[in-house]
């Protein structure tokens, strides 16, 4: 199969010094290959020269074919394969990929988001929240779930209840014994809670209520930024789905990785991927076309009139 890309003609004659009626009588429904090798046969040494550069020189394959023009360059990608079109994706400028992700649906990108790696996802989060609202927007099951995890070190925790008001205290302690405290000094709270068992620790976490619970796993989350990975990516991607359109999310994944978004570019369907590839820099494209899809380069010019 050959690929018709429109070519730059007058380029063409140019450089084999050919005139444009010669050209319009003898090779006007020849590929640029045919046309090379007949002034070559003829000995015309522009054409040989030509000859052994066209897969070398991206510049002379970027002006005789064109592929400034969109068209050309989309035309040529719409006879590539899904692993073809790949080949481009690393040389792409990040910018022009971000954009890509406003193919997706809001659903699709957060369907995606879920599946990078837990720091990756805090990173775009955190791009649209700030930290007090992420406590205060998750459920409090995620809050328990960070606060009763075993990753969590229990020095830390009675260190940074310092930070919860004294009345708090007292019901977290009353919630598990069942009686009034009376000692209500701050620092012999927090011993009484240290002094639980796990299971009564546990339970007097998950008792407090929800605002110092908030300011609890905040100023946890601030000391310890990975703490917030521990949060079910599922439950970050509802808040956002929830508070933020498509256009604010697909802004804050600029923050992710760039191989990150290239995989998640070539999840589109060919049509698509290709206007995404297609906003690549020309020279860049040209050389990528050349050096790592050579087999579609000799489609090019054996079809290309």
């Amino acid at each position: 199969m050959s690929i018709q890309v429109d070519t730059n003609l007058a380029y063409i004659q140019n450089m084999l010094g050919i005139s444009a009626a010669k050209y319009s009588e003898k090779y006007a429904n020849m590929s640029v290959s045919d046309v090379i090798k007949e002034e070559a046969r003829n000995g015309n040494q522009l054409a040989i020269a030509l000859a052994s550069e066209l897969l070398n020189d991206y510049n002379l394959v970027r002006e005789i074919f064109s592929l400034a023009n969109p068209e050309n360059r989309l035309e040529i990608m719409s006879e590539m394969t899904d692993e073809q079109l790949n080949k481009f994706l690393p040389e792409m400028e990040k910018t022009d990929l971000v954009q890509g992700l406003n193919f997706f649906t809001q659903d699709k990108l957060l369907k995606m988001l879920e599946g990078v790696e837990p720091e990756y996802l805090v990173k775009v989060v955190l791009e649209m929240f700030s930290k007090e609202e992420v406590m205060r927007l998750l459920p409090e099951d995620q809050l328990d779930k960070l606060l009763t995890s075993t990753e969590m070190d229990k020095g830390k925790l009675l260190q940074h209840l310092k930070s919860i008001p004294p009345e708090y205290l007292s019901q977290m302690i009353e919630s598990v014994t069942g009686e009034e405290v009376e000692d209500t000094n701050q620092l012999d709270m927090i011993k009484t809670l240290g002094d639980f068992n796990p299971h009564e620790f546990k339970d007097a976490l998950i008792n407090m209520q929800s605002t110092p619970k908030q300011q609890l796993v905040l100023s946890l989350s601030k000391e310890h930024p990975e703490y917030m990975e521990l949060f079910d990516a599922h439950a970050y991607t509802n808040m956002i789905n929830t508070y933020k359109d498509k256009s604010e999310v697909v802004k804050a994944m600029n923050v992710l990785e760039e191989d990150n978004i290239e995989e998640m570019i070539k999840e589109l369907p060919e049509d698509l991927l290709s206007l995404v590839i297609a906003q690549m820099d020309v020279d860049k494209f040209s050389e990528i076309l050349m050096k790592e899809n050579p087999e579609v380069m000799a489609q090019i010019i054996a079809g290309s009139t």
